[in-house]
């Protein structure tokens, strides 16, 4: 036991979370260093037995890390391969094709609710604002109408879906099954994402926003380079996904043997996503080909680093607080209060984004805290990741980075981008929560 007493724990506990917010939100200190510094705090409240602290931290550690770290390289590399090769522009045309040019914003918010799968969402729309631009221009609405539903269902699939880095981590830190996950949490956020793209069509025309003629001709396709048939560029999302979901499916319906072995095998998120790659690399041309192995997978460890560290420190706190009173004083406050469990990681997750402004963040942080305690709370981990998933898109306001990205680049101002964009997450986290929330209560998760 780390520590005994349930008083200096929850005292301590409350610290290193109140700590970790101001450090981000009011001294601007890096993610990593805002959590490691509390973290390692914790250890200086008195009754701390040292030994065992050092050891939950490197324990917590090092098993988070070892089932994530690949997984999110991976899933970075195919997101780096859509973007350079053209391949979310053409998942965006060929969906305005099947949708039709007259429901517009109801086709790119579909596209969003497909690209955030693969994507970090600020990246995706910095690829398809040209094309927003275009579409309001051409159909004659403003870019609320036309830009809302997209940023919304984007930003709801990279926090629910994986392989996107975020909810990859917080399936990690609660053991949940990523086939399950993909399977339910790509119902809850279409949900969401219908939710998001009624809003954006009844409020939209109330909220200046006109559209700028700037960004037109920027796209690939105004360019007139080539780009991937629709099979290539969905390929890469689509086939490790239906291949990941497939293991889960295996492994309820199907009988020990060869098949299920193989099965598995491809489903296995590793062997899934380099699949993925395979069918991302099948896309580039000769130029691309030169730097595909260097430049690609080089950006992708990058971006991928620093999700891997923070989840990792997840970990360790999450190690450590099964290690003190903490898990079991909350999770019996919580039984006792009479609110439904499921809506102890959808706060955190709430509280997490709002103030550091970080959807990754915020899941992982929902994630870090409730892991210890799901079994007491009586959630599965599918459960409690996919409630702390949709707390964490809402809402998106001035301290997101995503929030600026698309309010600069739709050329919004600010008061419009907080009706928007604000008020698109807010209610594409409460549909996908209401939509969890129903799928937790009929137990399919």
């Amino acid at each position: 036991m780390i520590l005994n007493n349930p008083t200096f724990t929850l005292i301590g506990f409350l610290i290193v979370i109140a700590l970790l917010f101001i450090l981000i939100a009011k001294v601007k200190w890096h993610v990593f260093m805002a959590l490691l510094v509390p973290i390692i705090l914790f250890a200086l409240i008195p009754g701390v037995d040292q030994g065992a602290f050092i050891k939950a931290f490197e324990t917590g550690f090092g098993k988070t890390v070892q089932s994530i770290a690949v997984v999110i390289v991976l899933g970075s590399v195919i997101a780096e391969a859509l973007r350079e090769t053209g391949g979310i522009e053409k998942i965006t045309l060929k969906m305005i094709e099947w949708v039709g040019q007259k429901r517009m914003p109801l086709a790119l918010t579909l596209t969003g609710f497909v690209v955030g799968i693969a994507i970090f969402s600020d990246v995706g729309y910095v690829i398809l604002n040209p094309l927003v631009h275009s579409a309001a221009i051409a159909a004659g609405v403003n870019m609320s109408v036309m830009s809302t539903g997209l940023v919304g269902a984007m930003q709801l699939t990279h926090a629910m879906v994986p392989p996107t880095p975020g909810p990859l981590a917080a399936a990690a830190l609660l053991k949940a099954d990523i086939g399950k996950v993909i399977i339910f949490g790509s119902i809850a956020t279409f949900v969401g994402s219908i939710a998001g793209w009624l809003f954006a069509i009844t409020i939209g025309p109330k909220i200046p926003s006109p559209p700028s003629e700037e960004f037109v001709g920027q796209s690939f396709a105004d360019k007139g380079l080539k780009l991937p048939s629709t099979l290539s560029a969905y390929a890469p999302i689509i086939i490790p996904l239906v291949l990941i979901a497939g293991q889960s499916v295996a492994n309820l319906y199907l009988h020990a043997g060869l098949l299920k072995t193989y099965v598995n095998f491809i489903g296995w998120p590793p062997v899934a996503l380099l699949i993925g790659i395979w069918f991302a690399y099948r896309n580039t041309n000769a130029d691309q080909k030169k730097v595909q192995n260097d430049k690609w997978i080089e950006s992708a460890l990058r971006t991928s680093a620093m999700i891997i560290m923070v989840t990792g420190l997840g970990g360790s706190l999450s190690e450590i607080l099964k290690g003190t009173p903490a898990v079991s004083v909350i999770a019996n406050a919580v039984a006792h209060s009479g609110v439904p469990s499921i809506f102890l990681p959808f706060i955190l997750g709430i509280v997490g984004n709002i103030i550091t402004g970080s959807t990754t963040v915020g899941v992982i942080t929902a994630a870090s805290i409730v892991a210890p305690m799901i079994s007491t709370l009586g959630l599965s981990p599918e459960a409690a990741m996919l409630a702390g998933a949709a707390g964490s898109v809402i809402i998106k306001y001035v301290n997101s980075s995503y929030f600026w990205v698309c309010t600069s680049l739709s050329r919004m101002e600010l008061k419009s981008a907080l009706y928007s964009f604000g008020g698109v997450t807010l209610v594409g986290g409460v549909f996908s929560m209401a939509a969890v929330y129903v799928m937790w209560v009929v137990h399919l998760i």
